[in-house]
């Protein structure tokens, strides 16, 4: 008997040169829609985009044809949470199911990139899916992660609480904030997640007051510690001194802050600090009911922040984020380029602008707009597809067609000629 045959080894095949063939295409460097564009791929990669005039289509490349879309750079949301919250009673392999669905349902509504904000409750479970998503076993968008969240615990644990280790950190001093900055990020942490202002109240007179959490040495610590490791801070804000800590520690990103004012819009452009107001997520009628309840309905928070965010979106030089923040019901997954027609109808943002806030701003946060935010030779083939003109509705963007990642088509609802045969033609 001969030894086991153990076949022989077969390369892989060379990749496909793909092209798509763009009606319009949205140029996000320059805010302009360009028409009858040609998009060259190879791989996972784009290694020409112009004119269909100027281009040519090698003989034998596969073509899509998208001549009657809208070609965009693929949308990313700088603000998620993939996990929800976790559910009561459930196991963590139950949980784990949550973010599996909801990073699918993302990349089919065209979000092919996401920053997650935190686990809410299932500790270091993001890496997980990260690395799924990174070595090619899940279909999700490109996703970087924040694991826990650092909290502010001014009063020591209670000995008789049961042990979480899936919950927030909670830090009561500079030595803790360094320490647990390191903890996380040894546990895979791509950002560090920090909360230094939380709820909001109103006084009797309706003036919008927040809560305080960390005090600024041991927000400085947090934020110096994660620089000096190499990551970036987003930090939860809804106002008031905890507002005004972020901005003056340094934090890379500002969540939400209803209560954002002119002074400190200006000291984040002076900083180079970016705005993430996930506008949707607190403007639902939720928030108007919990208003209602706790003021016998005579203050309520949406038209304060409507009025930041409209601020910041006149400030010249002020980066805005598209971040969703959807997490659970009743803003479910899958919806989030609501946030595009928000900043645009209620806070005042041209659609050209949003559109490169969720593409080139929200790319550069994260560190990738050397692969990622625009159609450009050398990026990877990230591309979404709409029927009409983002420019001229941005609710388009609530409707997405077709979704490529890295050269792979993820989603294909474009009703005439996706896929037409190899080319025979030079042009």
């Amino acid at each position: 008997m001969g030894p086991p045959d153990v076949g022989a080894y077969k390369c892989p095949p060379a990749p496909e040169v793909v092209a798509v063939r763009a009606g319009r295409l949205f140029d996000s460097k320059n805010g302009q829609m360009l028409t009858n564009q040609v998009v060259l791929l190879l791989g996972e990669r784009i290694t020409e985009v112009g004119p269909q005039s100027q281009v040519k289509i090698p003989a034998g490349a596969r073509i899509i044809d998208l001549s009657q879309a809208t070609v965009l750079p693929g949308l990313i949301d700088a603000h998620t949470h993939m996990f929800n919250n976790r559910r009561p009673n459930g196991s963590a392999e139950n949980s784990m199911l949550i973010p599996i669905s909801n990073v699918q349902t993302d990349l089919l509504a065209g979000f092919t990139a996401a920053r997650d904000m935190s686990t809410h409750g299932n500790g270091y479970t993001d890496v997980l899916i990260r690395d799924a998503i990174n070595e090619r076993r899940l279909d999700g968008p490109r996703y970087q992660v924040s694991t826990l969240g650092i909290i502010w615990g001014a009063q020591p644990p209670n000995p008789a609480a049961p042990d979480n280790p899936l919950a927030n950190t909670v830090v009561r001093s500079v030595d803790d904030a360094r320490a647990a900055v390191r903890a996380q990020i040894k546990g895979g942490a791509d950002w560090i997640k920090l909360y230094p202002a939380g709820a909001y109240s109103f006084t009797p007179t309706g003036v919008a007051q927040y809560v305080t959490t960390y005090p600024l040495p041991v927000l400085q610590a947090l934020i110096d510690e994660t620089h000096r490791l190499g990551r970036k801070a987003g930090c939860h804000v809804y106002g008031g001194d905890g507002l005004q800590n972020a901005i003056t520690a340094g934090c890379d990103t500002i969540e939400h802050a209803f209560g954002l004012t002119q002074a400190q819009a200006n000291t984040m452009v002076q900083k180079g600090l970016y705005y993430d107001p996930t506008f949707v997520r607190y403007t639902i009628p939720a928030m108007d009911e919990n208003d209602a309840k706790n003021t016998g309905g005579k203050y309520r928070i949406i038209p304060i922040f409507e009025k930041a965010v409209s601020m910041a979106v006149a400030t010249k030089g002020l980066k805005i984020l598209v971040g969703s923040g959807v997490d659970s019901d009743p803003f479910p997954h899958g919806i989030q380029a609501n946030e595009f027609e928000w900043l645009v109808k209620r806070a005042g943002m041209t659609p050209a602008r949003a559109i490169q806030a969720g593409t080139m701003n929200n790319a550069e946060v994260l560190g990738w707009q050397d692969r990622i935010g625009s159609i450009d030779k050398g990026k990877l083939a990230d591309l979404v597809a709409v029927s009409g003109d983002p420019l001229a509705d941005i609710t388009e963007l609530q409707r997405v067609k077709f979704v490529m990642k890295g050269g792979k088509v993820i989603k294909n609802e474009i009703a005439t000629g996706v896929m037409v045969s190899s080319s025979t033609s030079s042009r």
